[in-house]
């Protein structure tokens, strides 16, 4: 009959899980792999630095460089959830502020559109020879002289080049 192999003692385990915990930590640790040329043309790799005046490549980069933002531990490189919030409503506040720019923009060029159909429509008017009246401030209509005429073409060819453009 076969005996049932002995289940490990708790002093085994332990031991165990402080090997994998210590090796766990001591892999973050390793250095770079660099791979550089000598002067006799000899190929070297090794995780020390090469001599200065010799051009280097790294191979493998140690996982403890990967990921940190040139900070000493990645907790510190995240930003906080007030941070990510402030940024999130100045990014809000600047699409709001764009879209009334470009909202303004839009009814600008629908006025001004407007004032240069109304410009043109007005200058057609004036240099048609149909009889036009002219009204004072109680509302009175006294008929259109030909200098107010003339007047009144430069004023509306100045509006269509400004509206008109």
């Amino acid at each position: 009959m076969k005996r049932c192999p002995q289940i490990p003692d708790a002093k085994y385990a332990k031991r165990t899980i402080a090997c994998l915990a210590l090796l766990l930590f001591t892999c973050g640790a390793q250095g770079a792999l660099v791979k550089w040329v000598d002067a006799k043309g000899k190929v070297h790799y090794s995780d020390q630095a090469p001599p200065p005046d010799v051009n280097a490549q790294v191979l493998v980069v140690p996982l403890s460089a990967k990921g940190m933002s040139g900070s000493a531990s990645g907790v510190s490189a995240q930003k906080s959830f007030v941070e990510r919030e402030t940024e999130r409503k100045k990014e809000l506040k600047a699409k709001e502020e764009a879209e009334q720019k470009s909202t303004q923009k839009q009814q600008s060029a629908l006025t001004k559109q407007k004032n240069c159909t109304s410009a043109k429509a007005n200058l057609k008017a004036l240099e048609s020879n149909s009889p036009l009246a002219t009204y004072n401030e109680s509302g009175e209509s006294t008929p259109m002289d030909e200098a107010t005429r003339r007047q009144n073409i430069e004023e509306a060819q100045k509006q269509i080049n400004s509206y008109c453009e």
